[in-house]
């Protein structure tokens, strides 16, 4: 019995001290939960019962110079549900499908994740908000957000550039002062029970968002409407690849206007090609500058005592350098002329000799010190660096093909910016866009003044230059520039386009770069045409008359007074193209619009006898030698049957690989490349035939320097 009595009293006790052991360890978990994870666990039961919607802060507005209005964000609704209170997914999907306009499948799979909260459609327009609001759905509300709105649309679309859905520049200003723009966002926080359902009396706190700063631009809203509506005559009158045109105050460096084209609508901007919303042509295009160049060589010319404007220089109509004929755009050259004649002519060899006498070193110290080899660091996203030849691998051909814009390629900004330089005194200033960034309230949080980078030439060798591209304008091939009331000053330009393996044949660069008045520069405009279509692609022709349009509007609304009896050109420029001769391409059994193409590159004029698509004869017979203008018969009726399963191999010797390959792709041939550049032979000769599909071997070799 006692035996039982002391076994009954061990099991008592070791029962008490187990349990005693769970409860203590119940009290260390108890203490751990409540004073280690207390704090934790009370932000996730917090966050359990709390919805958090998200109120996007409005984004600031951007300004022109004058406070006008270029870019503002609007009110509008957004859709949103919370998917856990939402019990007949399926029904709810079809509703609000067509009360947003939606896919009903799409809204279906939203309202079906495993997520507490999802967008439905952000920034829905008036109607469709009314139409969500009178389906009165639990888990389906509505919060207000912002709308970027462009007032102008495409008025400095690529300057402007454009926001994303979350509130986020992407590209342009919108991107690189997004910090400023974005402000800070708000929240709506709502209270909820476990299952989602609305508490009685629950906690709703609204954190208001921190609308963003303001910027205010150096564009002119006036002056970039002056800029826009040449841009779009060039493209009705000319086609070109694209066009550029910048409005700057030389004595500042402000961007007065930047303007491209093609172009886009910010507030539309998904509907636009990628390549035409992604670059900025004005800072992104590389071209070689052409005789606008000369600006520079003149420039280090002067400044460094390798030239005076009464030096004496003859042009025959071409100079010889190395192993290569340089050639005067002018037919047997101007003959004997000072340096002041020489700029006003344009003339290449009294330029390439001005080259040659500064030297290498000496030129590419003023290359590098007018900027032309840096990118300028204008406050925008993607801009490019200009393409120089590194001074130790460059040769006298170099040098002086570069005294005349060629084997050098710039960015329009560059140009402008260095250009700017002669017409202040000589002092090279960054490119700005952005004057100020304000607060709501207007006051001004940061300031952005004139930043000077270095005096490059003197004062007085700048005003030198002036007056010899005065003369330019007055006397030259920039006389269609010339502004009544103001006169300008300036230099024109028309350069091949550079290809693979050379210069492109028939792609040309037409461009005016120039300051007015003349006595006391308060603008410079480059306007840059690429590749203009129709024959005309002269600087003086397609470029001059843009700059006289916009300077004179311009300087009338700046209320520049005019100059009273000032010296007008005695007429306008015309350049007629000298007949030179040529070498008439073998088009024998090209495709139609090939050979006319082919002829046309070559300044020939087309005529057509018969109907087909196949040349199959021409007069003159390739390989003559005739004046450019000259007129070639191609004739479609074929001279016999051919098999429909043969062909004819064509003639194509001076075709690049794209060009001879769309021909015998066109002819149901194939294409072998050997090498790279322009045909100069061929493997299966002109005039053989061939079964269709049969590839043919073409030898390519780089093409040389077009003077």
């Amino acid at each position: 019995m006692q035996t039982t009595n002391l076994l009954i009293r061990k099991r008592i006790t070791g029962l008490f001290l187990i349990a005693g052991g769970m409860f203590l360890i119940l009290i260390v978990r108890l203490g751990w939960l409540q004073l280690v994870e207390g704090d934790r666990l009370r932000q996730e039961a917090l966050e359990v019962r709390m919805r958090d919607v998200p109120v996007e802060a409005k984004r600031g507005t951007i300004f022109d110079r004058n406070g006008q209005e270029l870019v503002t964000s609007v009110s509008v609704d957004s859709a949103y549900a919370f998917p856990p209170q939402i019990e007949d997914k399926r029904a709810a999907a079809d509703n609000i499908a067509l009360a947003l306009g939606m896919d009903k499948e799409d809204v279906y799979k939203k309202l079906t994740q495993n997520v507490g909260f999802v967008w439905l459609k952000r920034r829905i327009d008036y109607q469709s908000s009314q139409n969500l609001k009178a389906l009165d759905l639990s888990g389906v509300e509505l919060v207000e957000e912002n709308q970027r709105f462009y007032r102008q649309e495409n008025l400095a679309a690529h300057v402007l550039g454009f926001a994303g859905d979350d509130n986020q520049g992407l590209t342009g200003l919108e991107s690189v002062y997004d910090n400023e723009l974005k402000g800070t966002p708000g929240r709506i926080v709502i209270e909820k029970d476990a299952v989602g359902n609305n508490i009685p009396q629950a906690l709703h706190q609204f954190i208001p968002p921190v609308p963003g700063n303001n910027l205010v631009l150096t564009i002119d809203q006036t002056i970039q409407f002056f800029v826009e509506r040449e841009l779009d005559k060039i493209v009705e009158q000319h086609h070109p690849k694209l066009a550029v045109i910048i409005v700057m105050d030389p004595k500042t460096g402000e961007i007065l206007a930047m303007g491209n084209r093609p172009t886009f609508n910010p507030g539309d901007w998904r509907n636009y090609p990628q390549d035409v919303w992604d670059h900025n042509p004005s800072i992104y295009y590389n071209y070689e500058p052409g005789s606008t160049f000369k600006i520079i060589t003149a420039a280090a010319a002067l400044e460094e005592g390798a030239v005076r404007t009464s030096d004496t220089f003859f042009d025959p109509g071409y100079i010889k350098v190395a192993d290569r004929v340089i050639h005067c755009w002018y037919d047997g050259g101007h003959g004997s002329q000072t340096f002041e004649e020489v700029v006003q002519n344009s003339c290449n060899p009294g330029f390439v000799t001005v080259g040659l006498n500064l030297g290498k070193e000496k030129f590419y110290k003023y290359i590098n010190a007018f900027g032309l080899g840096d990118k300028t660091s204008i406050c925008l996203p993607g801009e490019a660096v200009g393409i120089q030849i590194p001074e130790n691998e460059a040769t006298d051909l170099n040098i002086a093909t570069m005294s005349i814009g060629q084997s050098i390629a710039v960015t329009p900004i560059q140009l402008i910016t260095a250009a700017s330089a002669v017409a202040n005194g000589g002092l090279l200033l960054k490119p700005t866009l952005v004057k100020a960034v304000t607060d709501v309230n207007g006051k001004v949080v940061k300031e952005f003044k004139p930043e000077p980078v270095r005096q490059v030439i003197s004062n007085n060798t700048a005003q030198t230059l002036m007056g010899l591209l005065k003369n330019v304008v007055l006397k030259g091939s920039g006389r269609n520039a010339f502004v009544d009331g103001y006169g300008a000053a300036g230099k024109t330009g028309t350069a091949q386009v550079v290809e693979r393996g050379g210069y492109a044949d028939g792609k040309y660069v037409a461009s005016f770069m120039g300051f007015a008045p003349a006595d006391d520069p308060q603008l410079a405009c480059l306007v840059m045409v690429a590749e203009p279509q129709g024959g005309n692609y002269y600087g003086s022709q397609v470029a001059a008359p843009v700059f006289k349009a916009i300077a004179s509007d311009t300087l009338r609304y700046m209320k520049v007074p005019e100059r009273p009896a000032l010296e007008k050109p005695n007429s306008p420029f015309i350049f007629e193209e000298p007949k030179l001769k040529t070498t008439v391409p073998s088009v024998v059994n090209y495709p139609l619009e090939d050979a006319k193409k082919v002829l046309n590159n070559s300044g020939l004029a087309v005529q057509v006898q018969g109907e087909g698509n196949i040349v199959y004869k021409q007069v003159p017979n390739g390989g003559a030698e005739v004046l450019s203008g000259t007129t070639v018969i191609l004739n479609l009726n074929p001279p016999e049957a051919v098999p429909a399963d043969q062909v004819t191999v064509p003639d194509l010797k001076g075709l690049t690989i794209k060009e001879a390959g769309g021909i015998l792709e066109k002819l149901g041939l194939h294409l072998n490349p050997a090498g790279s550049g322009i045909a100069v032979g061929q493997k299966e000769a002109p005039g053989a035939r061939v079964p269709k599909g049969t590839t043919i071997t073409v030898d390519f070799q780089p093409q040389e320097l077009h003077d």
